[in-house]
């Protein structure tokens, strides 16, 4: 490593760093991009990793109470000072990060762009536990590489990096786990954000650039699910990929939400959208409402969801549908941050229901929307307690946290909405469920030889049982439509 980095950093130039010749171009459309990813960083210690001739460095610290900057190669860190060296919350520190020793529980972010890529698989989880270390809990870790293969233009005599998939960097981030500060309490990290770079996406064809952002959080196995996070829950349980895939057969093509692409397009057409408009889809599934409503209405949307799965299918069918107007993040809704004022629409489809505090989710909406900005959600709700056994049951198995739809409109109006319109739709949902039930028998053969009879079961028996508890009063699902002033 020490001798391919003498040999591409004799000039300290950006077009070394990044071994690109388009270096400088691409800087200036990825450099905003990455930093729009970043959580606030006011009042942060922060600790840059890789930090290069410091293209970061000098916008990490325009924001952090104070930066720490390591880097391998002396040039690139000498460069940096010359460039950065004013700045009084900076430190400049040259180091191999597999020997870099600081302080535990010291640092609220570290930030790493192209760096893991240069560890061996035992050097990145071992980095990855050091890293947990360092940070105080509730702090964050964002990191970037180059996955599949190599995205560099610069001829290499010999390349010692790691190619490594999305997914072995996620394993290995979510694998990891340390004692807290008291000894007792274990810590590991939980995903708050995984895209793509779209600069390189748009520029280079390049869909191997990615991000992640990740929170350092207690680490305990629930007893509700028996998996460590909830991501894991989503992912292993309630949305396996074949889950998914039955359920898509059910609902129509993208979709995996009640009534399809029928409820869709009733839904959406509350919305008036008009080309050009930012979409937030959160929770988007698989995507099918996003294509549906970048195809119809020209609009751009970001579908966010934190199961792996989903998004994984959805970048599938991204791939076939050819609309660089919908992006897909896996991310968390309630941990993401997006500047004020970033959206038109924020759209989401029985998801809420997973989420406890939804109050504090609605504030983030509200502030994401631009003035005049409307949500729209439809969700699982409840009946007024007490419930059956039966839905009791139910409820705790699934972890859901329901609320009646009056209850749910004042918590989005409580948010600071304004015009907000909260309905009873359970009629609907019978009505859909009864189509579905219908539908479903007429594909049966077809479903039974794609998947199983067992699946066709699973599915079949859990919306007879969907109307049951609808039709006792237990069930209700909401639909809500509100603007921000």
């Amino acid at each position: 490593m020490t001798e391919f980095w003498k040999e591409h950093s004799k000039l300290a130039t950006v077009e070394e760093m990044m071994l690109d010749s388009r270096a400088s171009e691409l800087t200036e459309h990825e450099l905003p991009e990455i930093l729009s990813m970043l959580p606030p960083l006011d009042g942060y210690r922060v600790l840059e990793l890789g930090a290069g001739i410091g293209r970061y460095t000098r916008h990490l610290l325009t924001k952090a109470a104070h930066v720490t900057a390591v880097d391998f190669m002396e040039s690139f860190v000498e460069k940096n000072r010359q460039n950065n060296g004013h700045h009084g919350n900076a430190t400049f520190i040259q180091a191999d990060v597999t020997k870099l020793d600081v302080p535990q529980h010291s640092i609220d972010f570290i930030f790493s762009n192209w760096l893991l890529m240069y560890l061996s698989d035992q050097e990145l989880k071992t980095c990855m536990e050091k890293m947990l270390n360092w940070l105080q809990p509730g702090g964050f870790l964002f990191f970037r590489e180059s996955c599949n293969h190599r995205s560099g233009d610069s001829k290499r005599d010999f390349n010692p990096t790691y190619y490594r998939s999305e997914a072995q960097y996620s394993h290995t981030a979510s694998s990891v786990q340390v004692e807290g500060p008291d000894g007792g309490q274990k810590f590991g990290f939980e995903t708050v954000m995984r895209k793509k770079v779209q600069t390189y996406v748009e520029m280079k064809n390049n869909p191997n650039q990615i991000c992640w952002l990740l929170q350092k959080v207690p680490r305990c196995s629930s007893a509700q699910t028996g998996f460590t996070t909830f991501q894991q829950f989503l992912d292993n349980q309630q949305y396996t990929r074949r889950g998914i895939l039955r359920y898509e057969k059910m609902f129509g093509a993208g979709y995996v939400s009640t009534g399809g692409p029928g409820t869709t397009r009733v839904f959406v057409d509350l919305l008036n959208l008009k080309p050009g408009q930012k979409v937030l889809d959160v929770g988007c599934g698989i995507g099918g409402g996003d294509f549906y409503m970048a195809k119809t209405f020209g609009v751009e949307v970001l579908g966010l969801d934190l199961s792996d799965n989903m998004v994984e299918i959805a970048m599938e069918r991204a791939a076939t549908e050819k609309l660089p107007s919908v992006q897909f993040e896996v991310a968390d809704a309630t941990k993401r941050t997006f500047p004020d004022g970033s959206f038109d629409v924020i759209y989401s489809r029985d998801t809420i229901l997973h989420i406890d505090d939804k109050l504090s989710l609605f504030k983030r909406f509200h502030s994401w929307l631009k003035p005049g900005g409307q949500l729209l959600i439809s969700d699982y709700c409840c009946g007024k307690k007490p419930w059956t056994p039966t839905f009791e049951a139910y409820v705790k198995q699934r972890g859901y946290v329901l609320y009646t739809p009056s209850e749910y409109g004042k918590f989005i109006q409580e948010a600071g909405f304004s015009n907000v319109r909260a309905e009873d739709r359970t009629a609907q949902f019978i009505q859909v469920i009864q189509t579905e039930l219908q539908r479903a028998e007429a594909i049966k053969e077809e479903f039974i030889q794609e998947f199983s009879e067992e699946d066709y079961l699973a599915i079949v028996n859990g919306w007879k049982e969907k109307l049951e508890r609808s039709n006792s009063g237990d069930q209700r699902w909401g639909l809500f439509h509100a603007t921000r002033n």
